[in-house]
């Protein structure tokens, strides 16, 4: 079975519990859609379990604007890394403090280090990831492709602030011919977002006092503490 987990934000304590809960059997593999740092306590440490969780079982991390603004702020160069200098009005000063970059004499990005472990994870991060009837993506795909019947053509056409950043098309009719999965925007009582055939949004407010979530495909079975 495939478990897609929503948006992480530091919070170990809670993603420990949600694995702890789900009735893994070998072969299950995860989808994560992204934001595991920022805001949250402990950004380090969901990032120490999910390296550890990808020896046991196959896992894609998709990048979320939290990664691409924390990348982009320590000057990595990608073309979905960008919002750097938002970076510590979104959080960002949580995730440093977890990884000691205050203990530091002089605090710089430029000669900051993340471990080695953590440096592969951060440039592992994926746009999307597709599976079966399901596109999995951090925000959204845009207003612009909801009308495009060709998915790999559409794929190649979404644009990076839209797969991080979207918050226009999320429960929109499309067709794209996949149930798009995604985070980043929870509802207003943190409850998973049901738009069939369209969309599930994944995001219940982990970090702010909801639940984090996790989905089980393609049962679409919930998990969440």
């Amino acid at each position: 079975m495939l478990y897609a987990v929503g948006d992480i934000h530091g919070e170990s304590a809670k993603l420990d519990a949600l694995l702890a809960s789900l009735p893994l059997e070998e072969g299950d593999r995860f989808v994560f859609v992204g934001d595991y740092v920022d805001r949250g306590p402990d950004s380090r440490g969901v990032v120490d379990r999910l390296v550890a969780l990808a020896k046991r079982h196959p896992c894609t991390f998709l990048c979320g604007n939290h990664e691409s603004m924390f990348l982009d702020f320590l000057g990595w160069r990608r073309s979905d890394y960008f919002a750097g200098d938002a970076f510590l009005a979104n959080g960002g000063d949580r995730t440093l403090l977890s990884y000691g970059y205050f203990d530091a004499k002089d605090p710089n990005p430029a000669t900051f280090s993340l471990p080695l472990d953590h440096e592969r994870f951060f440039r592992s991060l994926k746009l999307t990831h597709q599976e079966g009837d399901y596109l999995f993506v951090h925000a959204g795909v845009g207003r612009t492709l909801l009308n495009e019947r060709d998915l790999p053509y559409a794929l190649r056409r979404l644009r990076p602030e839209d797969a991080l950043w979207d918050r226009v098309s999320i429960g929109e009719p499309h067709r794209l011919g996949v149930t798009v999965v995604y985070g980043h925007t929870p509802s207003d009582d943190f409850e998973v977002r049901w738009d069939p055939p369209f969309g599930i949004g994944i995001d219940t407010g982990a970090v702010y006092g909801g639940r984090l979530t996790a989905i089980r495909l393609p049962d679409e079975t919930l998990f969440q503490v």
